[in-house]
């Protein structure tokens, strides 16, 4: 890190909470553009940062003297500008940032409560960044505590209890409003994550044997129904014809752009469409069809009540959980940030020591300098340890402590 109190550490992004879904998806950042901005902040001298690019968000954590300066490369490597931006945005700082990167972490900030399919996006956003050396000891001993709080609150509370996924949600979403779901020619695009998901959760809460699948890269779709033999599949050629002959067509792509549009649909054809992409890979035109109903991730994520009243319960214990990997993960900056001072401050008054004892010597006749030696060594260790002490305070500003140990024996 820099000299103190020139960075600070932020964190800057959006979420389901102000952005609907089309802004979060000018604001999504692709793979490559998340390794091309970590490039980029790193030629800027950023000295630590990295990004998690999801369909409920963008975050960026990261080191700066100025918030803006992350805001400017999250503008450059995704389609938002710094108007739209601040419109919908949260910017946390330091002890705001930290404690934002837990709940993120622990599924409390999750679109669907406990959803914790963000731990893995939050461990390949850590990944990504420390493979491009765009991570140090500060964010690595953050992003540990987090993950180890992560996995605390999943395994000794409810709060991940049953299942809530946006895949999950879309299977209930057609066994609710679909009343002959079982005999509906049911259209799967893309064979993502979420796209796989999907398919399994089909087969598991549904006796629908009219599944289709279709993916761009067919030797992913041919693998897959290998393994899941009630699922029929399809290419990429045939999509028109596969939408033609659909009831419900199930969008998982992972697209920048829009993979469905009205040129796909027939006129007075009745559809269901549920756009499982983020950004949203169906465009809104299909609905000027009146056949045509289209769903996307934000009103899926409503239909997970019941199971989101036990996990609410759940929230105040996972909170103590962050309370207590966030005290660790502060006293361990704390301790990173005082000792250098604790050194220099030792450092001074053995300074201090030495000239003392050596004007004693000139001016006293027999003087004990072993003796002196001894009394002022523990002073000085007395002195030190009671700095310690009041750093450790919960009730001591560090920053402002630090400041006066400088002034005063650093002058």
């Amino acid at each position: 890190m820099k000299a103190l109190g020139q960075e600070h550490f932020y964190n800057i992004g959006v979420s389901y909470k102000k952005a609907d879904a089309e802004m979060r998806g000018k604001f999504s950042v692709s793979k490559e553009n998340q390794t091309a901005l970590l490039q980029s902040a790193k030629e800027k001298g950023i000295s630590g940062i990295f990004i998690i690019s999801t369909c409920n968000r963008t975050e960026i954590f990261g080191f700066a003297n100025r918030p803006c300066l992350l805001i400017e490369l999250l503008c450059d490597f995704s389609e938002g500008t710094a108007k739209e931006f601040n419109s919908v945005c949260n910017v946390n700082k330091n002890q705001e940032a930290i404690n934002h990167l837990f709940r993120i972490g622990t599924g409390l900030e999750s679109q669907i409560l406990g959803d914790y399919e963000i731990v893995g996006q939050l461990r390949q956003s850590y990944k990504l960044a420390k493979s491009l050396k765009t991570t140090n000891a500060y964010i690595e001993r953050l992003v540990n505590n987090v993950l180890q709080a992560s996995k605390k609150v999943k395994n000794t509370t409810k709060l991940s209890s049953g299942t809530t996924s946006v895949s999950y949600a879309a299977v209930q979403y057609i066994i609710k409003n679909l009343p002959d779901y079982n005999s509906k020619n049911i259209l799967v695009f893309g064979l993502g994550k979420m796209g796989k998901h999907t398919c399994k959760n089909l087969a598991k809460y549904t006796q629908n044997k009219s599944v289709c699948l279709i993916n761009r890269t067919e030797e992913k779709t041919t693998e897959f129904v290998k393994e899941h033999t009630s699922i029929r599949k399809s290419v990429i050629e045939e999509l028109p014809t596969e939408i033609a002959n659909a009831d419900v067509l199930i969008v998982s792509t992972g697209s920048n752009k829009p993979t469905i549009t009205k040129n796909h649909i027939s006129l007075n054809k009745k559809l269901l469409i549920l756009d499982l992409s983020m950004p949203e890979n169906v465009a809104k035109e299909v609905t000027d069809f009146s056949g045509v109903s289209l769903i996307n991730v934000d009103e899926l994520s409503k239909i997970t009540h019941e199971t989101l009243a036990v996990r609410l319960a759940e929230v105040p214990l996972a909170e103590s959980i962050i309370e207590t990997h966030k005290t660790d993960f502060n006293a361990w900056l704390n301790h990173r940030r005082f000792t250098p001072a604790i050194a220099a401050l030792k450092e001074s008054l053995e300074s201090i020591k030495n000239d003392e004892i050596n004007f004693q010597k000139k001016k006293i006749v027999n003087f004990d300098e072993n003796q002196a030696e001894i009394l002022t060594s523990r002073f000085i260790q007395k002195i030190t340890t009671q700095f310690v002490k009041h750093l450790k305070d919960d009730e001591t500003s560090v920053t402002e402590s630090i400041e006066v140990i400088q002034k005063v024996f650093q002058s």
